[in-house]
């Protein structure tokens, strides 16, 4: 009860101050990385009404409730990871459609500096209202969702099923949810039709050319990937699992010379995305280094995070992205293929930046220097000297979660407090 007593008081305290002073949060002294700005400097951020309310040099702590010692660390917006399967629920047989096989969201996102995922094709046109009531409407952590082309989502075999891949009730749903669906997704196919794609790609035609996320593979021979990107996908839509080597995947680099195939370079010209959607068994260094060793960087990073991807090689976002650092990534292309570019390749260019008046999604990330090793699925490992781990995370202005204390006063969230 005194506990209790006590937190109320501190509320109260903390809403007195509000009113007395500019701003509810002042980040002080940290190197901002905003791409889409063109922000690469030290600078400070305030934040007001869940909102950015200025960046610039030596702003007023003292206008401040909370302020925030960034000396040292970097500040960047809120990651986005555009492949997550969120989707959990009770049903044993479901897998990563209301299934034991899909994750919480709140649980992993804050502590990575994710403000945002998008659930990539857990749910299908009839079930996805069912994940917005128990997922995202229950999140801190921002969701949007690629519907499933399949009817039942990423359900198993159901998605084997052609007769349940319906464009027009795809978009019909889409258009009724568009605050929070972003565009269609084709997984795990099997067959040798192009029907899947085809179908994903209608779908996105009549919810108002939003796009669709490919998951290819799993028909043997492979189908062929040119095919795809040519003939296939539109300007806009996002390949995934772009660095996978497996036998029922063509893949983007030929081992032969080492080099990236011609023609993938021709589709990215074309405007098609390419993601990492890394997964648990969809992304080899064999196929990355040389990418990244030629300038073929990924469009977006991303984790394909679930319960088994989380505790293979893949771990978390900020672990995926620290592969690509020490791959010969910058720093900047880093951040903005976490930030900025999946915000553009969603259509949600709103997300992913610093700017004035913008949803105040803020992580502090600190470059960690030791001796890390940073494996894939095959055993192959990396060598690297630094790895990214997150200080702090802001989700639409409120710390949801520091740690090592670096906000002034510290202020426990009240879902954890009263218990």
């Amino acid at each position: 009860m005194k506990n209790i007593l006590f937190f109320i008081l501190g509320l109260l305290c903390l809403s007195f101050q509000a009113g007395a002073q500019s701003y509810n949060i002042v980040i002080k002294g940290g190197h901002i990385i905003d791409p889409k700005n063109n922000i690469d400097d030290i600078m400070d951020i305030a934040i007001k009404d869940g909102k950015i309310a200025q960046v610039s040099k030596n702003i007023d702590s003292k206008q401040a409730v909370q302020v925030v010692n960034a000396k040292g660390l970097y500040v960047t917006p809120g990651l986005i990871d555009i492949h997550s399967h969120n989707f959990f629920g009770t049903e044993p047989d479901h897998q990563y459609e209301n299934g034991n096989l899909a994750l919480p969201p709140d649980g992993f996102t804050f502590r990575n500096g994710v403000t945002t995922v998008v659930d990539a094709g857990s749910s299908g046109w009839r079930t996805f209202p069912t994940f917005k009531a128990q997922t995202i409407d229950q999140a801190q952590t921002r969701v949007l969702a690629f519907i499933n082309i399949a009817g039942e989502g990423m359900r198993g075999g159901y998605e084997q099923n052609l007769n349940d891949m319906d464009s027009k009730m795809s978009a019909l749903v889409a258009r009724q949810y568009k605050k929070y669906v972003v565009g269609f997704k084709v997984a795990h196919y099997e067959g040798h039709e192009w029907a899947p794609v085809d179908r994903a790609v209608e779908a996105g035609r009549l919810a108002g050319g939003i796009p669709v996320m490919i998951d290819f593979g799993g028909s043997t021979p492979p189908l062929s990937i040119e095919e795809l990107f040519m003939k296939h996908l539109r300007p806009g839509d996002i390949f995934t699992h772009c660095f996978g080597q497996l036998k029922s995947r063509e893949y983007i680099v030929d081992l032969k010379t080492q080099k990236v195939k011609p023609f993938v370079w021709e589709a990215r010209k074309r405007g098609i995305f390419f993601d990492v959607g890394y997964g648990g068994i969809s992304f080899a260094y064999s196929q990355a280094i040389p990418a990244v060793k030629e300038g073929f960087f990924p469009n977006s990073i991303s984790t394909d995070i679930h319960t088994g991807s989380m505790n293979n090689a893949m771990k978390d976002m900020l672990t995926t992205m620290s592969k690509f650092l020490a791959m010969g990534m910058d720093l900047k292309s880093v951040i903005r293929a976490s930030t900025s570019n999946p915000a553009l390749e969603i259509k949600h260019e709103e997300l992913g930046n610093l700017s004035v008046g913008a949803d105040a999604d803020v992580a502090i990330l600190n470059v960690r220097e030791g001796k890390f090793g940073l494996f894939d699925y095959t055993g192959y490992k990396v060598e690297a000297d630094k790895k990214l781990e997150c200080e702090l995370t802001i989700r639409a202005g409120k710390i949801v979660y520091d740690l090592n204390g670096i906000v002034d006063p510290i202020e426990i969230p009240r879902n954890s407090a009263s218990k």
